[in-house]
């Protein structure tokens, strides 16, 4: 621990996060683009295609409970560094595939669902470090610069996988997101700590102003005792999150998807212009992600958590949902490309919100509530995946959009009911401890 002077090591390695969350996003929007050149190669269907994204996203969600709780347990420095590692294998894996083999598409199902169940350690390990290292009037600036990764990474991806592929094969593009992966979780495991108190380079008073800052203390044994499932699954604020979090993932994940395809084949744009359009949303996002922390967090020390959290999170997925109805019926290809990519930087505007609530409501137990509310999001991921293009395919691409739209609203709805005051932790777990000693 260093002396006088001030460090501000937190936000080195919320950056660093921001660095992971990009990587993640590129190992898994990948696919998205490349999708093409593989259905192609494999004789897959748009809909055997979406069944491949959608394995991804099922092993994702399956594991989120799994990979908090090992984050509670373990920390987040180890378990997001093998977390990491391991979707670097099977992104890899993926390029492996031989051609021309029998049951491609089982293998690719299989390889995919490694994938996400790897991938699923990202996010909960984050928040399970945000409720350790970052006090509470700063999370919605850090969780916008951890989620700002996401436009970073899928945004990226578009341009490095088409030129990748255009030069050197689809499966080229595979092995240099794996290498990128490998790279960063090794960073990751050199330069993290678990808590505060354990990094070297923490000055006293940044570390004063940590602990100030926190809902729970990390050095509290009682504190950090894990949040038993039955008080998890009474509260009324997981819940409403979960469902919020569900609606956005549905919403979400056509641009993660699907986009790039809708652009391609439907609005009728070249490869490259694809590619180049295919951009704006995630572009948006990074923005989005990070305008929305900072006022996240204004309006949370001006007006409270009520207003600063859940109101502001209201208001932007209805604003999203707008965006995204109106974008389906324009003409224009470009045009329409514009308006989309405003709904889902409208939609990201909400992001800090999700993750800020349950680290303030979830403390030792962070990442396994945090977990729980991301199976909720991966849930209506992996069903966009395939009911986006079923809808398109039976009415049209334009019901597709409305119904996202849609969504929106009932996503919107549930956080009015969200009381981000009300903590899991400090209170159920004491009553359940008295009981279970009584």
């Amino acid at each position: 621990m260093t002396g006088t002077e001030t460090s501000r090591v937190r936000w080195l390695l919320v950056f660093w996060l921001f660095v992971l969350s990009a990587v993640s996003y590129l190992d898994r929007v990948n696919i998205s683009i490349a999708g093409g050149a593989i259905a192609e190669a494999y004789h897959l269907s748009d809909v055997q295609l979406g069944k491949v994204f959608s394995a991804m996203l099922v092993g994702y969600a399956l594991f989120q409970t799994v990979a908090g709780r090992l984050a509670d347990r373990f920390g987040p420095r180890r378990v997001l560094a093998a977390g990491v590692a391991w979707w670097g294998i099977f992104t890899a894996l993926t390029a492996m595939v031989p051609a021309h083999i029998a049951g491609a598409l089982l293998i690719f199902m299989l390889v995919r669902f490694l994938l996400g169940s790897g991938e699923s350690v990202i996010y909960p390990s984050a928040n399970q470090f945000i409720s350790r290292w970052i006090p509470t009037a700063e999370r919605g600036i850090a969780n916008g610069w951890i989620f700002a990764g996401v436009g970073a990474g899928a945004g990226l991806t578009p341009l490095l996988i088409t030129h990748i592929m255009l030069r050197y094969g689809w499966r080229s593009s595979f092995w240099v997101c794996a290498c990128v992966g490998f790279l960063a979780a090794g960073v990751w495991y050199l330069i993290a700590r678990d808590a505060p108190a354990q990094h070297e380079k923490v000055s006293v008073s940044e570390l004063n102003l940590i602990r100030s800052g926190l809902t729970y203390s990390p050095s509290n044994a009682q504190t950090r005792a894990l949040v038993p499932w039955r008080s998890v699954l009474k509260s009324k604020e997981v819940w409403a999150v979960t469902l919020s979090y569900f609606c956005y993932g549905y919403v979400a994940w056509i641009f993660f998807s699907w986009f790039y395809l809708y652009l391609a084949k439907v609005r009728g744009l070249e490869l490259k212009t694809s590619a180049l359009y295919t951009m704006l949303p995630f572009l948006a996002m990074l923005v989005c992600c990070l305008g929305g922390g900072a006022v996240s967090d204004r309006l949370t020390k001006w007006k409270g958590a009520r207003v600063g959290r859940c109101a502001f999170a209201a208001g932007a997925i209805v604003i999203a949902g707008m965006f995204i109805a109106f974008g389906s019926q324009v003409e224009s290809a470009r045009l329409a490309s514009v308006v989309l990519a405003g709904g889902a930087g409208a939609l990201y505007l909400s992001q800090s919100s999700f993750w800020s609530v349950t680290a303030d409501i979830g403390g030792a137990s962070s990442g396994s509530i945090s977990g729980f509310m991301n199976m909720g999001n991966q849930i209506g991921a992996a069903l966009t995946a395939i009911v986006t293009p079923w809808l398109a395919s039976q009415f049209s691409w334009t019901t597709s959009f409305l119904v996202a739209s849609s969504l929106c609203l009932l996503g919107a709805a549930s956080w009015l009911i969200v009381d981000p005051t009300r903590q899991i932790t400090p209170v159920n777990t004491v009553k359940d401890q008295l009981q279970t000693t009584s």
